[in-house]
């Protein structure tokens, strides 16, 4: 970064796995590429791997205020820094499965299929798993899509427990594979086992998180500036209210108006669709990208239940324990195919987690569960419904509406994982579901379609109403799949990056 950018060709909002993607490949070309981030750098501090101070205190999490339908009030589990929310992500980087991208029967809701299909985004999958330094077996999962080649790294191998519970699914007749993750581990490699990954962000830059991997690769190019502390916060349109011409940005108090002939939203599924509600004008009454009317509709969130597999006599001391998944009921369980979803491993969750989320649960009883636990992560897909949904309120406050469809083939799977977890030997298994107040997976808010009347971009995440306004994060995804989502944000990204690349080059129009 070389000095202030005044004239830049693409203004990208947003610093994480989307805009991070999207701009390396237009930076690569040769573009003028601005990066705009509300947040700054993650300090480098001992509280990233402090427990108390990352879930008892808060530290990390946004200091805004999101409400509840129910009028309650609430701090989002949004974390704002360079990098965006992959600065305290577990590094799980699963591809979509082929039947992701096809019209899924569900109880409540139905999955409408995706405009593109898994084919075109098999080449970005397998370019995204090498900028992210993703470690993986191809071969194992049940349930994988075609490859057009293995992964370049190992997996991450198992701890001695990890692959004693992996031992004992492969005797229950289940098919365990290796999970990915994007970990810098290994000979020469960043990883010290530090024993705090998921949910707690990396002293030591071995996560595979969007600064490390991506905005690395731009920092000190003449053609990129990186801007911090830079909260857009509405876009401005032309007179014809068809081109977008500028950001008004928020630099430390002072507001700025930024100008480009080209503007790339990736400010995550939630603030992406509040920004563009924001922007709205005479000419767009209820919002940028808004023809349709589903801008911050359609919010999903996936259905996430923990599972504390409790050892009595077993002190867990595993440092990296996701490295194992079970796909075996993606497809549903034996005799019920809509309780379905993935399986795989938590980080190792320690008392202040217990304590956070539980406020009166003795310290010594929950540090007691912490090291006597093994923790799974059981996963479902949460099928979209127009009334879940994002707005803002009167006084600007995000309003969050989330009544999840299909609670109960989830929670079906969820009895079928407990009952698993029994038959190979864990007593006793706790439970904790995770909801909107941690919208760590969330995506729906800007989809995209074919029909202008039923989706807000094209299947480019080009704006239906605006030819020079592309989003792209996981808020164009018409389904959430039952997978991690950050892969397939990469890979659209860079599908669309690519497309950009190619159309500026030409000379055609955005």
């Amino acid at each position: 970064m070389q000095g202030r950018m005044n004239d830049p060709d693409v203004v990208v909002i947003g610093s994480g796995v989307g805009g991070g993607s999207v701009a390396l490949k237009l930076a690569e070309a040769g573009l003028r590429v601005l990066i705009l981030e509300r947040g700054g750098p993650l300090p480098n501090e001992p509280e990233l791997n402090d427990a108390e101070a990352v879930f008892m205190q808060n530290r990390y999490r946004t200091q805004e205020e999101w409400q509840h339908a129910s009028g309650r009030r609430f701090r989002p589990g949004q974390y704002y820094f360079l990098g965006g929310h992959t600065k305290f992500y577990g590094t799980a980087m699963f591809r979509f499965r082929e039947s992701d991208f096809a019209e899924t029967a569900h109880e409540d809701a139905p999955s409408p299929a995706w405009p593109i299909g898994y084919a075109d985004l098999e080449p970005h999958y397998a370019e995204a798993e090498r900028l992210f330094g993703v470690r993986g077996l191809s071969g194992l999962d049940p349930t994988e899509p075609p490859r057009s080649g293995g992964y370049d790294h190992a997996p991450v191998p198992h701890e001695p427990l990890i692959q004693d519970m992996a031992n004992r699914l492969e005797q229950a007749g289940l098919r365990p594979f290796p999970m990915p993750a994007a970990i810098d581990y290994g000979p020469g490699g960043a990883c010290r086992r530090c024993g705090t990954c998921d949910a707690f962000g990396c002293r030591f830059d071995a996560k595979g998180d969007a600064e490390t991997r991506l905005l690395s690769r731009l920092r000190g190019r003449a053609n990129v500036e990186i801007r911090p502390h830079a909260r857009v916060l509405r876009l401005i349109h032309d007179d014809g209210g068809r081109r977008i011409v500028a950001a008004e940005v928020d630099c430390g108090g002072a507001t700025e108006r930024i100008e480009a002939p080209l503007f790339v939203l990736s400010a995550g599924a939630i603030n992406s669709a509040l920004i563009l509600l924001r922007s709205a004008s005479p000419r767009c009454p209820e919002g940028l990208a808004n023809r349709s009317g589903v801008v911050g509709r359609f919010l999903m969130n996936h259905h996430l239940t923990g599972l504390m597999g409790v050892l009595p006599s077993t002190v867990n001391d595993t440092k990296f324990p996701k490295t194992l998944s079970v796909n075996d009921f993606y497809h549903g369980i034996a005799g019920d195919p809509l309780a379905r979803g993935n399986i795989q491993m938590l980080g190792n969750i320690q008392g202040p987690m217990i304590r956070a989320a539980y406020p009166f649960a003795p310290r010594r009883a929950a540090d007691w569960l912490g090291r006597h636990s093994v923790d799974w992560l059981v996963m479902s897909e949460d099928p979209p419904r127009a009334e879940n949904r994002v707005r803002l309120l009167p006084d600007g406050t995000p309003e969050i509406t989330w009544r999840p469809a299909d609670l109960a083939a989830h929670e079906r799977f969820v009895r079928h994982a407990r009952a698993l977890l029994r038959r190979i030997g864990f007593p006793v298994v706790l439970r904790h579901s995770f909801g909107i107040e941690s919208p760590s997976h969330q995506c729906g808010t800007v989809r995209m379609g074919t029909d202008p009347a039923a989706s807000a971009l094209d299947p480019l995440c080009r704006a239906h109403d605006h030819p020079n306004l592309y989003v792209v994060d996981a808020g164009c995804f018409p389904s959430s799949a039952a997978v991690n989502p950050a892969l397939t944000v990469a890979a659209q990204a860079l599908r669309v990056g690519a497309h950009l690349t190619q159309v500026l080059a030409t000379g055609k129009a955005a």
